[in-house]
C-alpha cells in the first residue's frame, strides 16, 4: 500500500533530467522523481517528463485498491481465515468505516489524481513558453493523457463511494472548501473531460505508440467515456463512443482467451488500457510488478520448482462456477478459475454437479497443481501467471504480468448492451458484437440477443475484472442477484461509507 497523510500529501512530480535520460525512461516503466524550483520551462524537450511521472504513479497501484473495488458481486468472494476480516465483511456488505483498506484506497487514488493535476500545471507552463505550433500541440496531447488517467481513477472512486471530489488543481486544501458532487455529476464530468481529450490524443492502439509504449490514446478516452455514460444510462452516448472504437478497425479479440491473461496479453491488440510491469527479462535486479500474490493460491505445487505461491484472498464464487458449467463454458471457465480438489468436491455435493466435465482438474493446462488450502476453494485464473512463464530466476507470484484495465471484449459487450437498451448504431449489431465474443470462447452463435443475454455474456466474459458484475447489477437494480450464499444486499449498501479518517479531515463528508 502507499502510505500518506491525505491533507499533508506532497505532490510527487519529476526531477528534470537531460533529454538522453528522458529517452531512457521511455524504454522502461517510468520512475517517480521530484520537481526542482529551477525548472527551465523554455526547454520543451523536457515537457514529457511530468507525463512520464504520471504514468509511473498510475502503474504503482496499492495491492489493496483493485480488491476493494472489485470484491463485491456474485462472481467473486473474499478468501477467509486471514488477517483481513473486514475485507471479507465488505464482500458480505458489512462495512466498517474505520477499516484501513477504505482509507488507503481513497488516499492512494487521490494522491495520484493530485499528481496528474500537478503534471497538467507543469505542462501548461511549458506550453506557455513554447514558440512552435508542434510543441503546443504536443503539450495539449500530454495534458489530455493526464486527464484520461485521472478520469479512470475518478471513475473507480465514484463507483465505490458515489459522491466524490473532482479536484482540478494540485492543491489538496481545495477539498477543505469544496463539496463532492454526486455520482451522476462525477460521471458527466468524466464524460465531458473525455470529450476534451479525445481529439487531442493519438489515433492508434496503445501498443502502436512509440513514444510511450502502451500509453493512452483517443480510444482509451472513448472507452472511459462509454463506461461513464453506461453508469448514467445514456445508452445512445455509449453506442456512439463504442461505435467509434469498433469502426476504427484497430482492435481485435485475442484468439486464445487463456493466453490473453498471460504474457501474450501484454500490450495485446485487445487492450485499450493496462497497468504495465516488467522484470526486464533478467533473472535478478530491478523489477516493476503488481503484487499478484494477493490473488494466488496458497501452498501450490508449481511446475517450476521454487515459484512462490499466493495469499488466497480472492475466490471465484460457487454461483459463478455453476453458472459457467450450466452454459457449457470451457476456455472461459478454465481461464477464470483455478480449482482445488476441495472445491471440486464442494461442487459435487450438489447432485446437479456430481459429474463434472472431465477437463476440470486441480492441475492447470500449464502444469501447476493447485493444492487444497484453508482460505478458499478456488483462486482467480485471470490473475494467475503460470510458473513456466516466469523469467528464469524470478520466483514471485505473477512477476512480469501486466494488469488489464479495459479490453475490446468489454467494448463489444457495452455496445451490445446499449443497443438492447434502445440505442442505435451502424457500426455493428448487438448480435454481431455478442457473437464475436462468444465465438472466441467457443460458444455457439446466437440468432437474436436480449438485454438479459448480454448481461449473462458480460458475467461470463468479465468476471473478476474491476467489479464489473457488481456495478452492472447495481445499475440495473438487480439486487436479488447480489443476495447469494447467505448474503443480503439492499440499495443502502451500494456505496461504501466514507473512510472515518477522511470524514475527520474533511468536515463536508459528515453531511
Amino acid at each position: 500500500m502507499k502510505s500518506i497523510n491525505y491533507i499533508k500529501i506532497a505532490v510527487v512530480v519529476l526531477l528534470l533530467t537531460t533529454s538522453t535520460a528522458c529517452n531512457h525512461l521511455l524504454n522502461e516503466p517510468a520512475e517517480n522523481k521530484a520537481f526542482t524550483e529551477e525548472t527551465d520551462y523554455s526547454n520543451t524537450g523536457n515537457m514529457i517528463l511530468p507525463l512520464i511521472g504520471s504514468y509511473a504513479e498510475f502503474y504503482v497501484r496499492g495491492w489493496e485498491e483493485f480488491p476493494l473495488i472489485s470484491v463485491r458481486g456474485d462472481d467473486v468472494n473474499a478468501g477467509g481465515l486471514g488477517d483481513q476480516q473486514d475485507f471479507a465483511e465488505t464482500d458480505k456488505y458489512n462495512y466498517n468505516k474505520d477499516y484501513w483498506m477504505y482509507n488507503s484506497v481513497w488516499e492512494n487514488e487521490y494522491k495520484d489524481i493530485f499528481t496528474f493535476n500537478s503534471a497538467i500545471e507543469q505542462i501548461n507552463q511549458y506550453k506557455a513558453k513554447a514558440t512552435g505550433t508542434a510543441d503546443k500541440a504536443l503539450a495539449d496531447q500530454y495534458i489530455a493523457e493526464a486527464k484520461t488517467l485521472r478520469a479512470f481513477l475518478l471513475f473507480q472512486l465514484s463507483r465505490v463511494w458515489g459522491a466524490v471530489f473532482t479536484p482540478q488543481t494540485s492543491d489538496p486544501s481545495e477539498l477543505l472548501v469544496s463539496t463532492p458532487p454526486g455520482k451522476d455529476q462525477v460521471m458527466q464530468f468524466i464524460s465531458d473531460q473525455m470529450d476534451e481529450a479525445i481529439p487531442l490524443l493519438p489515433d492508434m492502439r496503445p501498443n502502436q505508440r512509440t513514444d510511450i509504449k502502451g500509453g493512452v490514446t483517443k480510444y482509451t478516452a472513448l472507452a472511459i467515456k462509454a463506461l461513464a455514460n453506461l453508469e448514467l444510462k445514456k445508452y445512445q452516448t455509449v453506442a456512439d463512443a463504442t461505435s467509434q472504437i469498433i469502426s476504427s478497425g484497430k482492435f481485435s479479440l485475442e484468439s486464445d482467451f487463456y493466453e490473453l491473461f498471460k504474457l501474450k496479453g501484454k500490450l495485446n491488440n485487445e487492450n485499450l488500457l493496462e497497468l504495465q510491469y516488467s522484470d526486464f527479462g533478467k533473472s535478478s535486479g530491478d523489477v516493476k510488478s503488481y503484487l499478484f500474490a494477493f490473488f494466488g493460491p496458497q501452498g501450490w505445487t508449481p511446475k517450476v520448482t521454487g515459484a512462490s505461491d499466493g495469499w488466497g484472498f480472492y475466490e471465484p464464487s460457487l454461483k459463478y462456477i455453476k453458472f459457467m458449467i450450466d452454459r457449457n463454458e470451457t476456455v472461459r471457465l478454465e481461464t477464470s478459475v483455478l480449482f482445488t480438489n476441495r472445491g471440486i468436491a464442494e461442487l459435487q455435493k450438489d447432485a446437479k454437479y456430481a459429474t463434472l466435465p472431465s477437463w476440470i482438474s486441480n492441475t492447470t493446462r500449464s502444469g501447476d497443481r493447485i493444492n487444497d488450502y484453508a482460505r478458499a476453494m478456488f483462486a482467480s485464473g485471470k490473475h494467475y501467471l503460470p510458473s513456466v512463464d516466469l523469467t528464469p530466476g524470478r520466483t514471485d507470484y505473477g512477476t512480469n504480468k501486466n494488469f488489464t484495465c479495459i479490453r475490446y471484449a468489454e467494448i463489444l459487450l457495452m455496445h451490445a448492451e446499449a443497443l438492447t437498451q434502445g440505442a442505435s448504431s451502424s457500426a455493428m449489431t448487438a448480435v454481431q458484437a455478442v457473437n464475436a465474443v462468444r465465438t472466441r470462447a467457443g460458444m455457439p452463435a446466437l440468432s437474436t440477443v436480449t438485454n438479459a443475454q448480454v448481461m449473462d455474456e458480460k458475467y461470463a466474459e468479465l468476471a473478476m475484472e474491476w467489479g464489473t458484475r457488481y456495478y452492472d447489477m447495481v445499475r440495473l437494480g438487480k439486487y436479488a442477484e447480489l443476495s447469494y450464499d447467505g448474503r443480503t444486499f439492499a440499495e443502502s449498501k451500494i456505496f461504501l461509507p466514507y473512510p472515518q479518517n477522511q470524514v475527520d479531515l474533511l468536515p463536508v463528508l459528515k453531511k
